[in-house]
C-alpha cells in the first residue's frame, strides 16, 4: 500500500460504492469491501446479474453521492444491536459471529445523511473528509466472480473492482501503464520473437527455450559469472534431486510440504531439489577448511523445482522449473560486512547495465512474532538481523523493514527495481543464515585450532533466469540492447547480383563474433527491411550497387534511423566495442 492516507481513501470509496449500489439496486446484499494496492472492491449478491456497462451508472451515482459525504462516525455496538442492524444480510451476520468468536469489538461506521446515509460493519480506517476526494481520481474498473470467503463451496458473488489514486494524473498514469503492459506482455513478444515455448505435452510451468531465447539466457548467465569470477567465487554443480534426508535436515521438507516434487527410485525416496543450498552445504562439509580459507564462495546457476498451482503459472514469470543464479558463501561473522558490500556492488553494476537502478529500494525482511514459522533461536536471529541492518547502513541502501518477510532460515535484503513503465519487481536478494550451518554441523578450524561455525550468505542477483528474462522482455518490449539481441545485424543485399559482397560482409561479422543474419531471399527490398524492423533487430545494412562499388556498408539502426555509410571494418569495430561495453 502506497501510504496510509491513500489506503484510507480507497477503503472509504469502497463504502461509497456499497451505498451507490444500494441506491440503484435496493435488493443487492453487500458483503465485504476492502482497499487494494490499486483501489478497492466490494462483493455483492445481486438478485439479477449486472453487466460491465452498468458500471458507468454506478460510478455516476458514486460521484453524485461523494459531495454529500464528509467524515465517518464510528460507534461500538453489542452483538444484538449489530445483528438487528443487519438482520436481512446473512453475509454481515456471519462476519459478526466471527468477530464475537474472536473476542473483538464490533464497530459500525456511518457517513452521509438522509437518503445518502450509509452504515457498514467496519474496523475503521477512513479519510477525514470525503468531499476532498477528487471525483476524477477514481473509477470503476471491472466485474468479476468471487466465492464468498474465497471458498468454492460457498455462493458465487459479484465483485466490483475500482481504481483509486491521489490524483487524476496518477490514475491516468496507472491506466497508461496497464495498456503499455499489454503491449509488452512477454508471452506475446516471446511467441512473436520465438524466444520460448510452452508445451502441453511437457507440462505447465515448464518452459522450453528456443534458440533465440537461449542466446539471451546464456548472455545473462555469462554476464553474471563475469561479475563473480574475479571476486573469489568458484563454479560448482549439483544434481537435480536428493534423498529426503537432506531436506529433512535442512528443514525444507517441512517448510515446502506439498510444493515438493517426490520421485521414487527403486525402494528409495527422493525429492526434486527445491533449493540449492543444502547441496552446497554438503560440498563445504566435504572439505577441511581453516580460517585462512574463509570466505569460501560457490556459484551455480542451477534449476530447482516447486509445485506451483496451475492457476498461478504465467509464461516465464511464474514457473515450476526455476533456474536461480545461485551463490552461497561461507564466512566468519567479522567478514559479513565486506561480503555483503561486494554483493551489493555486483547488484548495482548488473542493474545499472540493465538500466533499472533509478528509484530502486531495498526491503530488510525480518521475522514476525510467529515462532513456528522460523528456524533457530532468538539469539541467532538477532545476530543475523543486526548483521544485515548494519550492512544496509554501511552500503547506504535505501531500505525499509518488512516484518514477516524473512526466509524461514534467516533475514534478507530484497532489492526492488522498476522497469521501463514503472512497475516494481523484487529481483536480487542477499540472505544471512546462521541456522543451516548449525543444522548441518558445519565448521572450520580457527586460529586457536578450535572448530568454529561459519555463517552462510545466500545471494541471487537476477533472482531466477526465467523470471528475469520475462521481466527483461517486458522492460525492453523486445527491443533488446545489442549485446542481448538474438540477431544483432541483418545483412540485406538489394538484388542477387549483390549477394557475393553481402556474403563477404556477413562472414566478416560472424568472424568477429557478431550474430549476423544474411537475408539473401529473392524478395522485395522493402519487405526485407520491414521484417528486420518487426524482428526488432538493432542494426541492418542494405547493400546495393553503390556499396559494392565503394566496398562500404549503409547502416540503419532500429531506434536512431539512418547512420550513413561506413567501411565494413569500421562498422564491425563499432559493434564489437558496443557489445563489449554492454551499452
Amino acid at each position: 500500500m502506497e501510504n496510509q492516507n491513500l489506503q484510507n481513501q480507497r477503503h472509504s470509496l469502497a463504502h461509497l460504492l456499497a451505498k451507490a449500489v444500494g441506491r440503484l439496486y435496493p435488493d443487492a446484499l453487500p458483503s465485504i469491501g476492502p482497499a487494494t494496492d490499486t483501489g478497492f472492491y466490494y462483493d455483492f449478491e445481486f438478485k439479477e446479474s449486472i453487466k460491465e456497462e452498468d458500471l458507468k451508472k454506478i460510478e455516476k451515482e458514486m460521484k453524485k453521492t461523494l459531495s454529500l459525504w464528509h467524515g465517518f462516525i464510528g460507534s461500538e455496538v453489542s452483538e444484538a444491536e449489530a445483528k438487528e442492524k443487519f438482520a436481512n444480510n446473512p453475509y454481515k451476520l456471519e462476519l459478526i459471529s466471527g468477530i464475537v468468536e474472536r473476542g473483538e469489538k464490533i464497530t459500525l461506521y456511518t457517513s452521509g445523511e438522509g437518503h445518502y446515509e450509509f452504515t457498514d460493519l467496519c474496523r475503521g480506517g477512513h479519510i477525514e473528509d470525503m468531499a476532498k476526494v477528487d471525483p476524477e481520481s477514481f473509477k470503476l474498473e471491472r466485474l468479476a466472480g468471487a466465492y464468498w470467503r474465497g471458498d468454492e463451496k460457498n455462493k458465487m458473488l459479484t465483485r466490483i473492482y475500482g481504481l483509486a489514486f491521489e490524483t487524476k494524473e496518477d490514475l491516468d498514469k496507472y491506466e497508461w501503464q496497464i495498456e503499455e503492459a499489454k503491449k509488452r506482455d512477454h508471452r506475446k513478444i516471446g511467441k512473436e520473437m520465438k524466444l520460448f515455448t510452452i508445451s502441453d505435452l511437457v507440462g505447465s510451468g515448464l518452459p522450453l527455450m528456443q534458440p533465440n531465447g537461449m542466446i539471451i539466457r546464456k548472455e545473462i548467465e555469462d554476464y553474471l559469472w563475469s561479475l563473480h569470477k574475479t571476486k573469489g567465487y568458484q563454479r560448482v554443480w549439483t544434481p537435480h534431486l536428493a534423498k529426503e534426508a537432506l531436506y529433512e535436515t535442512s528443514g525444507h521438507a517441512s517448510k515446502f510440504g506439498d510444493e515438493l516434487f517426490r520421485v521414487k527410485g527403486g525402494d528409495e525416496d527422493f525429492f526434486m531439489k527445491p533449493m540449492n543450498c543444502p547441496h552446497h552445504m554438503q560440498i563445504f562439509a566435504d572439505n577441511q577448511f581453516s580460517y585462512r580459507d574463509m570466505p569460501v564462495r560457490y556459484f551455480e546457476p542451477a534449476t530447482v523445482y516447486r509445485y506451483e498451482k496451475a492457476g498461478q503459472l504465467s509464461g516465464l514469470t511464474r514457473v515450476r522449473a526455476i533456474t536461480q543464479d545461485d551463490g552461497h558463501l561461507f564466512c566468519r561473522v567479522s567478514q559479513i560486512g565486506d561480503e555483503v558490500s561486494t554483493i551489493v556492488a555486483i547488484i548495482k553494476e548488473f542493474y545499472t547495465t540493465m538500466n533499472m537502478m533509478e528509484g530502486y529500494w531495498v526491503r530488510l525482511s525480518v521475522r514476525d512474532e510467529d515462532a513456528s514459522k522460523w528456524l533457530g533461536t532468538n539469539e541467532v536471529w538477532e545476530k543475523a538481523e543486526n548483521a544485515l541492518r548494519i550492512s544496509a547502513g554501511e552500503n547506504k541502501l535505501n531500505y525499509k523493514i518488512g516484518v514477516g518477510e524473512a526466509a524461514f532460515y534467516g533475514p534478507k535484503l530484497d532489492f526492488m527495481f522498476k522497469d521501463a513503465i514503472g512497475r516494481e519487481w523484487q529481483l536480487a536478494t542477499i540472505q544471512c543464515d546462521f541456522n543451516l550451518p548449525e543444522r548441518f554441523d558445519l565448521s572450520f578450524t580457527n586460529e586457536k585450532g578450535e572448530q568454529e561455525r561459519p555463517v552462510v550468505i545466500h545471494r541471487a542477483i537476477s533472482g531466477s533466469l526465467e523470471r528475469f528474462m520475462g521481466v527483461m522482455i517486458e522492460h525492453y518490449a523486445g527491443n533488446f540492447p545489442l549485446w542481448l539481441s538474438p540477431v544483432q545485424v541483418k545483412v540485406i543485399p538489394v538484388r542477387d547480383t549483390h549477394n557475393d559482397y553481402a556474403k563477404k560482409v556477413h562472414e566478416l561479422l560472424v568472424e568477429a563474433g557478431i550474430r549476423s543474419d544474411f537475408d539473401d531471399r529473392d524478395l522485395n527490398l522493402g519487405k526485407k527491411v520491414r521484417e528486420a524492423k518487426n524482428e526488432k533487430i538493432p542494426y541492418w545494412i542494405v547493400l546495393g550497387d553503390k556499396e559494392v562499388e565503394s566496398q562500404n556498408v549503409t547502416v540503419e539502426h532500429r531506434d536512431k534511423g539512418q547512420l550513413g555509410n561506413k567501411t565494413a571494418e569500421e562498422f564491425v569495430a563499432s559493434l564489437v566495442e558496443e557489445i563489449k561495453k554492454r551499452a
